[in-house]
């Protein structure tokens, strides 16, 4: 679903969220939960901010750009991450 758009028309929340996948990602690491992402982020890992990264999350993988690996679990997407596995 992701056509030929970039990262750079997505927002800076969302290009943020990508990193961080690309950064787990690069580093060997599994996917990342939403807790994960908003400890990460430096916010409070309270119901509201979680949820504001689960909805983030959520809308990345129905435009192509995650996949949610198990439920609540984030990695980039096959066609992001690419045989080199980063952006």
């Amino acid at each position: 679903m992701r056509g030929w758009f970039g990262r750079s028309v997505l927002s800076v929340d969302y290009q943020r969220l990508l990193q961080a996948l690309a950064d787990q990602t690069q580093l060997g690491q599994g996917p990342l939960s939403c807790q994960e992402t908003a400890a990460a982020f430096g916010m409070d890992v309270v119901s509201a901010r979680v949820e504001a990264q689960r909805s983030k999350a959520k809308r990345l993988v129905a435009l192509g750009w995650f996949a949610e690996s198990t439920p609540g679990r984030f990695t980039l997407a096959q066609a992001v991450a690419g045989p080199g596995g980063g952006s």
